[in-house]
Formats: structure tokens, sequence, C-alpha cells
């Protein structure tokens, strides 16, 4: 398959994270975060093990679990304690530094350099999206910025080791595994800490199975297999259309109004994505055998930590 042909299926990933927050506040019932994570990630997990019928043996029970908690419990527990903490602006644009997170642990864990277009992308890309979601009203919150890097290296270091770690599966099953995982990780903190659902309506049902179907599973299936071709450096900028996609969103549904400024901060964005991925393409990534231990399905939302930042942007 053309490797423009793997880009913009793999871009279509993030694209989607971005409609997260729109149909998480449109859709689903207010102040159940965790267990709104655990119900994106486990049914849509469980699902497609009845599919693949396979289950991780070996060391893969526990890299499933290590994947699974990065990728998505720690991820999303940190991105929700981000949001909630921070203005929606403050919380994407450190979000947004994730890229070059991933540039460094490629570099020490699997010795990728690191490029020249590549490190000016990944600022260029923080400066587009800060222009694109900060507001003037934008203010810090010190356990706020935590969560967001925290989310940020979380999702980073999942990209990075779900690329190094090489499962004999396709993609569809390995994203069975991490999706399966990290709901279970979740199950208990939901019951622990948040209180039970109410009667759900039609509509919460619609939002939970986009999340989950569309939103989680066929998402994170194209997210890996992109990673498992292009390499996290490579795929890893392509999260910004998150923040991209969010705010449109916002604007077409919402009637959201965009900024001069906020329309530079759009165009930069999209840049830092396409160069971002162009200034990582190594010849090592693309010409490596399918055995070697560096090639399979990676793994981030980091997208999905922008996007669902976005709740003051996109509140009507």
């Amino acid at each position: 398959m053309p490797r423009p042909l793997d880009l913009l299926l793999t871009a279509l990933a993030p694209t989607v994270w971005g409609s997260t927050y729109i149909v998480t506040t449109e859709l689903l019932p207010e102040g159940y975060p965790i267990t709104a994570a655990m119900l994106r990630a486990l049914p849509a997990g469980l699902l497609l093990l009845l599919l693949v019928r396979s289950l991780p043996h070996g060391r893969w029970i526990l890299r499933a679990l290590v994947l699974g908690s990065l990728n998505f419990s720690l991820f999303w527990w940190l991105l929700f304690v981000s949001a909630y903490r921070l203005p929606g602006g403050v919380a994407a644009t450190v979000g947004a530094v994730q890229p070059l997170i991933v540039l460094v642990l490629a570099r020490q864990m699997m010795g990728q350099p690191i490029t020249g277009n590549g490190l000016i992308a990944s600022i260029v890309g923080v400066v587009g999206v800060g222009l694109l979601v900060l507001t003037p009203e934008a203010t810090l919150d010190t356990m706020g910025i935590v969560a967001a890097l925290g989310g940020a290296t979380s999702m980073a270091l999942g990209t990075v080791l779900t690329k190094a770690w090489q499962p004999p599966v396709s993609p569809l099953t390995f994203t069975a595994w991490q999706l399966t995982a990290g709901g279970l990780l979740l199950l208990p903190a939901a019951f622990l800490f948040e209180p039970p659902l109410p009667p759900l309506s039609a509509s919460n049902v619609a939002g939970f199975v986009y999340l989950g179907l569309l939103g989680g599973a066929i998402t994170y299936i194209l997210w890996f297999r992109g990673i498992a071709l292009l390499g996290p450096s490579a795929v890893s900028p392509l999260g910004r259309l998150s923040p991209v996609a969010a705010v449109l969103l916002g604007w077409v549904i919402l009637n959201q109004t965009l900024s001069p400024l906020q329309i530079v901060g759009m165009v930069l964005a999209l840049a830092s994505a396409w160069f971002g991925q162009k200034g990582e393409r190594t010849p090592t990534l693309v010409a490596q055998p399918a055995q070697q231990t560096q090639g399979t399905p990676d793994s981030a939302e980091r997208a999905v930590t922008a996007c669902a930042s976005l709740r003051s942007r996109l509140r009507p």
C-alpha cells in the first residue's frame, strides 16, 4: 500500500478523536469521566476479542497490561484531571508537546535520530495549537499542568513501546488486547470513585456506542497500524489534527466563531503535522523486515487529550 494512503488512513484516527469532546458533552451524562473512559475501552475491547478469538500469553500478558495502562487507563485519567483543573486551551497546549517527547524517547529507547525538521515541526506544532485554542483568560494550575504533562508522557511512552514491542499478532488483535486491558484497569476505579450511572437515554447509549466503536476500536486499529508501518515519530505529529477537528466541529455544530489568530494557529498545526512526519521519514524504518523487534502497532490518544481538553472553547 502506498505511503500517502497509509498516512491518510492513520490521520483519520486523530481526526475522529476531535469529535470526542462534542459527543461527550452533548450525548453523555455529566460527571462520570472514569466510567465514560471505562465504557469506551472495555466493551470495544471485549467485542474485538470475540472477533479475533485470541488472548495474550506469556510475556504478552504483562505487556498488554503495561500498554493498556499507558495508552488508555493512565492517559485518560490524567486527561480528565488536566481537563477539569485547566482551561481547555492551556491543557491542549501542554498536551501538544507529546510529539516532542516521542522524539526524545524514540532516540533513547530505539536509537532513532532526531532530525532538524522533526524538532522544528514539534515546536511549531505547540505554537500552532496554542494560537488555536488558548484564550486570554487562561490561568495556570500546578496540579493541572503536572497532569497534562504526565498524560502526554504516558501516551508518548505507550506509543514508543508499541513500536518497540512487536507482537506475533495483527493490529486488530493487538488493539483488542490493549483496549480490554485498559478497560479492566479502569473498572475498579470507576466503582470506587464514581456513583452508579443514572438510567441511560437513547442519546447516552448512542454516545457510548460511537466513542467505543468508532472513536475507540476502529480508530485505534488504524492508529496502531500506522505506527507499525511508519514509526512513532512520523505518526505522532498527526495527533495535532485532533484539536483542529475539535475547533472546526465547534464552529460548524455549536456556532463558535473563528478568529484570524485561530486560523493562523490551525494552519501552523496542520503544517507541523505534515512536515513532522516527513521530517522523521528514515530509510531504516521503511525498509525494516517484518520480523524485527521494532515493527508493530503503536497507540496514543494524544489527540484526545487535546480535544477533550477543549471544554471551554466548545461550550455554546
